[in-house]
């Protein structure tokens, strides 16, 4: 076993005097078993979530067993094993696996040796100082092309605390976490309550039918599904992928996440643009509808979602609020089909009406007077989320106290 000495470990700071610097090769072995059946349970791995069973965000029930004979080869993972996406170690989407099952190919598994505590290696990875390092070690030019491969991870030095505070480090940060969840989780159900009442103030605008509003079939005044990935598309083209399970009620999208186009789902095809608005097409109930506002070449939703162009006869905007009105959701409901998952086919979709103004002047003026009106509980929302900004932050902060032995009292 190689110990480093100081001189080689400046990057690490400050560190009980005790503890041993080591190359992460002394602590992890890699792993590439495969699976030959591809029927074990499928790995996500994320910088938000860690390691998570992939069906907990699968759009329907059957996909990971539709798909089952292409995931035969697909990299086994056991419960303890650290598993990091190369493509985006940098920005901490790695984590100890809680479970097992398989991963994508495209991933790295490692397994710790000795006499260690991984979990205390999950959290000491995920802190700014490793990512850094982990950047810093990568291949590539630019961020969508980092990667970083086991040699170089290998190359990495860390420190290694005796077991026995490995194991009281992970406790502390364990029963610090639990607090700062139940405090988010208090927080997000506020926010919660006041979505619904936003939705309720935008439900009524967009349904107070006037002598100036028509009924129009949303291909009438759009275009669906315009354009879409075709199986021609370089296998290391980047997308940049919104998944329904990515979309909640209210129109948040909760991560974008990066996908080499071979390594990406195969629902991963409709090319979004700024202005789309798109709804999904599956359990439509649940509201996953959202304004595409940012300008991406990349941009690729799930073809769960239909995609939605408007033409110039309505506003982006306008249409955001306006296919969340009951009415407009109940008719999609009486037009899907099945029980589990109700889904609606494109074509349905764009035949079904919506009652618009029939000038984009008063679809603004509606815009506006929703803005003026939740603006408010919008002030609230941001108000929350701020402080769940920060409390993520202390607990981010906590984390890399903890792990590198600065923790107080």
């Amino acid at each position: 076993m190689e110990l480093i000495t100081d001189k080689y470990s400046t990057w690490l700071g400050d560190f009980p005097d005790h503890w041993k610097v080591l190359r992460i090769k002394n602590l992890f072995q890699e792993m590439d078993s495969r699976s030959e059946t591809g029927s074990e349970e499928l790995l996500s791995v994320s910088h938000y979530t860690g390691v998570t069973l992939k069906r907990e965000s699968l759009e329907n029930e059957d996909d990971h067993l539709t798909n089952a004979a292409s995931l035969v080869g697909y990299k086994l993972v056991f419960h303890g094993d650290l598993v990091i996406n190369i493509m985006l170690a940098w920005n901490g989407s790695l984590g100890i696996s809680p479970h097992n099952g398989i991963t994508s190919p495209a991933y790295c598994v490692y397994r710790i040796k000795g006499d260690n505590n991984p979990e205390y290696f999950g959290y000491l990875f995920t802190t700014n100082l490793f990512k850094a390092e982990f950047r810093r070690h990568s291949t590539g030019i630019i961020d969508s092309r980092l990667r970083l491969y086991s040699d170089k991870l290998f190359s990495i030095f860390t420190v290694v605390p005796p077991k026995a505070e490995q194991d009281e480090i992970v406790q502390y940060i364990k029963a610090q976490e639990e607090k700062i969840n139940l405090f988010i989780q208090k927080k997000q159900r506020f926010i919660e309550l006041l979505k619904e009442q936003r939705l309720s103030i935008v439900n009524n605008y967009v349904t107070d039918e006037t002598k100036n509003w028509i009924w129009l079939r949303l291909k009438d005044i759009m275009t669906v599904n315009d354009e879409a990935l075709t199986e021609k598309t370089e296998d290391d083209f980047v997308i940049k992928y919104i998944d329904i399970g990515n979309v909640n009620s209210y129109g948040d999208i909760a991560e974008i996440q990066e996908y080499e186009f071979k390594y990406a789902p195969s629902r991963a095809r409709r090319i979004v643009r700024k202005g789309d608005v798109i709804i999904s097409t599956v359990r439509t109930y649940l509201k996953a509808i959202t304004l595409i506002d940012i300008e991406e070449d990349n941009l690729i939703a799930s073809t769960g979602f239909a995609v939605l162009r408007p033409k110039e006869n309505v506003l982006s905007e306008y249409l955001n609020f306006a296919l969340r009105a009951e009415y407009f959701i109940s008719s999609v409901i009486q037009n899907s089909y099945g029980v589990s998952y109700p889904a609606i086919n494109s074509s349905t979709l764009s035949s079904l009406k919506i009652v618009i103004p029939k000038s984009t002047t008063e679809q603004q003026e509606i815009i506006n007077r929703i803005k003026t009106e939740t603006a408010t509980i919008d002030t609230a929302i941001a108000k929350s989320e701020k402080e769940i900004e920060l409390i993520r932050e202390y607990k981010e902060a906590m984390i890399a106290e903890a792990v590198m032995g600065k923790r107080k009292g």
